[in-house]
């Protein structure tokens, strides 16, 4: 098979760990049989100094032409401190989903046995932890209009706008994972206080009767938030709308004790995207030290949700674990042991699935 990959390294250590997960992919399609073929694009503050867009044209035109995007991140912290900025990096991480039409957010949320003590949860809750975060991306508050200041700037307002089709795209799609993993979907809501939420709720309640086999719960949002603690084991495919998401999601990351564990695909009307969920870390860009595996096993979830290729994803993520095992690790998950370069943990990955 031959993959055409759009290659969006992006900002701060996102070149770094972008570079292993390609080394890794590398390995994977000579093992395999596959040919695989990159091409490189500008996103976020890069672009921004390099063209004054976020998100150029061009990089938009070679993600359409591709089947899969590789993501690393965006973000300096020059624009952060900077309140006058008229563009900023993330409004290009908005268009990108916008332009592709990345309706969803997938994150698997897994722990590895080796590292379950690391989380900030007891073991007990933690050890076995296995469920899927799906987050609207395209609609919502961040999307809504109108949006703005009044004219004396005592005043901010954001509308939360969603319709029916919306809805009901990104639940088909929540059903049919529960469908493939333990039968089990939560719709997170807030139908008690939202519109949108209650239109949600009915959406989702239409489609019930089509997949008899799935069994539905509905949770209002700051419930989910509590259960997240108290029981994550309780779930296996979390639905919810983009901004209770976001907070959702980063929430759930935090359970397997490291950001720098957790992949995500965006799932899309054009072209995938898959990307680590952490952020551009830019302390530590350049320096060789970031952990590289939640990139590299996007790559996994590359192979499988983009190409179907589920023995290729399989082959990463046991080089992973095997990794982990082995203590071949960056600096945050070395706890007092040697810590290994960002590089030496991508090498030592590529030499395990040569030698499997």
């Amino acid at each position: 098979m031959k993959l055409n990959i759009a290659v969006l390294p992006g900002d701060g250590i996102g070149p770094e760990i972008v570079d292993q997960a390609q080394k890794v992919m590398n390995v994977v399609c000579a093992k395999f049989n596959h040919e695989v073929a990159y091409t490189n694009a500008l996103v976020g503050a890069i672009a921004i100094d390099k063209t004054g867009d976020p998100y150029p044209e061009a990089t938009h035109e070679i993600c359409m032409q591709s089947d899969a995007v590789l993501f690393g991140a965006i973000g300096d912290p020059k624009f952060d401190n900077d309140p006058k900025a008229k563009v900023r990096p993330e409004q290009g991480l908005l268009r990108m989903r916008q332009k592709l039409g990345l309706y969803a957010n997938l994150r698997p949320v897994t722990t590895f046995k080796s590292l379950a003590h690391k989380s900030p949860l007891k073991t007990e809750l933690v050890d076995g932890a296995d469920f899927m975060c799906i987050r609207e991306l395209t609609g919502g508050i961040y999307f809504g209009r109108p949006q703005g200041r009044s004219e004396d700037g005592n005043t901010a307002y954001d509308s939360c706008v969603y319709t029916r089709e919306e809805i009901e795209r990104i639940c088909r799609l929540a059903f049919e994972y529960a469908g493939k993993r333990r039968k089990k979907l939560t719709i997170v809501d807030k139908a008690n206080v939202l519109a949108t939420s209650r239109l949600w709720r009915e959406t989702a309640q239409a489609l019930e009767p089509e997949y008899t086999d799935i069994e539905v719960e509905y949770m209002f949002v700051d419930n989910a938030a509590m259960q997240l603690i108290q029981g994550p084991k309780r779930f296996d495919v979390m639905v919810t709308e983009n901004m209770f998401g976001d907070i959702l999601t980063d929430e759930a990351s935090v359970i397997t004790g490291s950001l720098g564990l957790l992949p995500s695909a965006s799932i899309g009307v054009h072209t995938s995207v898959f990307e680590p969920i952490h952020g551009s870390y830019p302390q530590a860009a350049g320096k060789n030290i970031a952990n590289p595996l939640a990139t590299v096993l996007s790559a996994a979830m590359l192979f499988e949700y983009a190409f179907d290729l589920k023995e290729e994803g399989a082959a990463i993520r046991e080089a992973v674990e095997k990794s982990i095992e082995a203590h071949i690790v960056t600096e945050d998950l070395a706890e007092g042991g040697k810590a290994y370069s960002t590089s030496e943990v991508g090498d030592w990955i590529v030499r395990y699935i040569q030698q499997k």
